[in-house]
């Protein structure tokens, strides 16, 4: 009796569906309104049978025997995909969008020729689609909201969102009976996707910690993916939506046969060779494509030069890895940037607090270099994920240039830690303030653009990693690049030009030397001269009176005898004071004596460019 009445009322619906502009979309096969088309007359046939159709839904499509091997998973999720059984809901999906049965090929009334096949829509990878046909019961994340355990129930407001039979299935998210419900995203949507609203269903910005684990989408409503008003070009394909706060989560995650599997990234195809996952779905719109109508600065440009060293198959980023990278040495977006809580920059805020391009990152405590920050508080603590006491450090010269050898290093040279610790001698103020008991005669009262000559920030007690570490095209000092340590067309990533020398033998002649020295922005000496003035450095009436001498007759670089981030204390006869830390790839023992500096006496003990001091 029931099925009886569900083929009148099915043919009812067909014939309604007729009279009222077809609402099936491409669903319905019986018209133009599909590219793939039949010959059969009813749009409702293709799908159910009154009285021959398979159990669930009087189903008249053939159903796929596929046998799913690969279905999604991640090292955050808590639910588990399981194979869909044969007959349920989202089984029925499959039957069409899996691929392996054609449309048409009715239980009922046999196949049917169709105008062509269905080369789009495809679900080709559930390990690359959005979880559905969960092993039950559902378990809470962090990241869901928590009335999908607790309640059975979504928190959509018009009740369009469902759990079905307490599962997510593909009916979930769509309605396969009206294609437009989202007249901007017509995909079927059981309700319209503004701003996400579909997503922010399940899924939760509300700050929540379940098995360790915190809510990474705490604060997304305020990032600049949520908010931002940047008009999207419609060649990007993300949809008809017109800003990148209405594309939202799309604009970085597909649901269906994402490129990235885990995490379901909106990854190029062809993927970008040498780049990790994580990275690739930033890619779309940080490359300088017009994938926004106002394009935002072209930060893969910057890779292209002396880059930060892109994750790779051995040392992939994972959402779950420690903050600190032991052995792991990598530099993916993400290690740095947050996408659901990074903000827009639109001013430069004074050091040492994080930028609002960072808002949300991890760091790691200056103090002891070990305890972890979710989040960072100050922009140093971020590169402390690296650049601390984090083991496995590589030294590749090649790509970044020559490294100075100090008299005075910790164990691991590549712990910047010791040299900016409140017990190291001297130092640039990074993660201290600024308290040199000695007079600093050539330092200026702002840090010079990039031109050398305008004044841009004015001078206080702390400076960013990032004001020597950044583009050499950053917009903070007057370029029209993007700012940070993406990449620089100059050694280890500094924002201008600081020659190290190198000698023919420690205490030998010096190589690659600079006499008769430029002191313009094109010089040596460019990156100390952002700071200080070179004229009152080289001066006889200086701090040091032979700065000329070294600079002018000898061609030093400032790297030979200054540490340019610090000194960790004094040490075999080094006093540490002005930075003073000699090179030992260049300069060499006198004798038996070893190499020494004297603040109070500004004297040296050493060998340098073939003479005795």
């Amino acid at each position: 009796m029931k099925r009886a009445y569900f083929a009148w009322l099915l043919f009812f619906a067909c014939h309604a569906s007729a009279q009222t502009g077809d609402i099936l979309g491409a669903h319905d096969l019986s018209t133009t309104a599909s590219p793939v088309r039949g010959t059969m007359s009813s749009a409702c046939l293709y799908c159910h049978a009154p009285h021959s159709g398979a159990s669930k839904a009087l189903w008249n499509q053939t159903l796929s025997t596929q046998n799913y091997t690969q279905l999604y998973s991640s090292d955050t999720a808590q639910n588990t995909a399981v194979q869909p059984a044969r007959d349920d809901r989202s089984a029925l999906c499959l039957s069409c969008h899996d691929g392996t049965v054609a449309p048409g090929q009715m239980i009922a009334y046999g196949p049917t020729t169709l105008s062509q096949p269905m080369s789009s829509g495809l679900i080709q990878r559930l390990e690359a689609t959005h979880p559905f046909s969960l092993k039950l019961p559902l378990k809470d994340a962090s990241n869901l909201a928590e009335s999908l355990t607790v309640a059975g129930t979504t928190t959509d407001t018009t009740q369009s969102v469902k759990l079905i039979n307490g599962n997510v299935e593909c009916s979930s998210c769509h309605n396969p009976h009206n294609q437009s419900i989202d007249k901007k995203s017509p995909n079927f949507l059981v309700r319209d996707n503004l701003n996400s609203a579909l997503c922010l269903s399940c899924h939760t910005a509300t700050p929540r910690t379940v098995n360790t684990l915190d809510n990474p989408l705490t604060r997304w409503t305020t990032s600049v993916h949520a908010t931002s008003a940047a008009a999207v070009n419609p060649v990007a394909g993300l949809g008809g939506y017109s800003t990148v706060a209405e594309v939202g989560c799309s604009s970085c995650h597909s649901m269906h046969n994402a490129g990235g599997a885990a995490g379901l990234l909106r990854n190029p195809s062809p993927v970008v060779a040498n780049i990790d996952s994580t990275s690739q779905s930033c890619i779309a719109c940080h490359n300088g494509s017009n994938a926004l109508l106002q394009p935002v600065p072209n930060v893969f440009g910057e890779f292209e030069k002396k880059g930060h060293p892109y994750a790779n198959g051995n040392n992939p980023h994972t959402a779950t890895e420690a903050v600190i990278l032991n052995q792991n040495r990598h530099a993916t977006c993400v290690d740095c940037h947050n996408g659901h809580a990074a903000q827009p920059v639109t001013a430069f805020g004074l050091p040492p607090a994080i930028r609002n391009s960072q808002i949300g990152v991890d760091g790691v405590s200056a103090v002891d270099g070990t305890t972890t920050l979710r989040p960072a508080v100050n922009q140093y603590e971020n590169c402390l994920r690296c650049h601390g006491t984090s083991t496995g450090k590589g030294t590749p010269t090649i790509d970044y240039g020559p490294l100075p050898r100090r008299a005075v290093a910790p164990p691991d040279p590549l712990n910047i830690l010791p040299d900016f610790a409140l017990t190291a001698r001297s130092n640039h103020p990074v993660m201290r303030d600024r308290s040199s008991p000695l007079p600093q005669p050539s330092l200026l009262p702002s840090m010079l653009s990039l031109d050398g000559i305008t004044p841009s920030r004015p001078m206080g007690v702390r400076i960013l990693c990032t004001d020597c570490h950044n583009s050499d095209d950053n917009r903070e000092f007057g370029g029209i690049g993007p700012n940070g340590p993406h990449g620089s067309k100059f050694n280890h990533i500094l924002e201008r030009r600081y020659e190290i020398n190198t000698a023919t033998a420690p205490g030998g002649d010096l190589l690659n030397s600079y006499p008769n020295p430029d002191l313009s922005v094109n010089g040596p000496y460019a990156l100390c001269g952002k700071c200080h003035d070179l004229t009152v450095v080289l001066s006889p009436a200086s701090s040091f009176p032979l700065h000329g001498k070294h600079v002018s007759d000898i061609g030093a670089s400032c790297s030979v005898c200054h540490s340019a981030h610090g000194v960790m204390g004094a040490s075999g006869g080094i006093t540490g004071e002005r930075l003073v830390n000699f090179d030992i790839n260049v300069v060499a023992q006198n004798g038996a004596n070893p190499i020494s500096y004297s603040q109070a006496t500004k004297t040296c003990t050493l060998v340098c460019h073939g003479k005795t001091h």
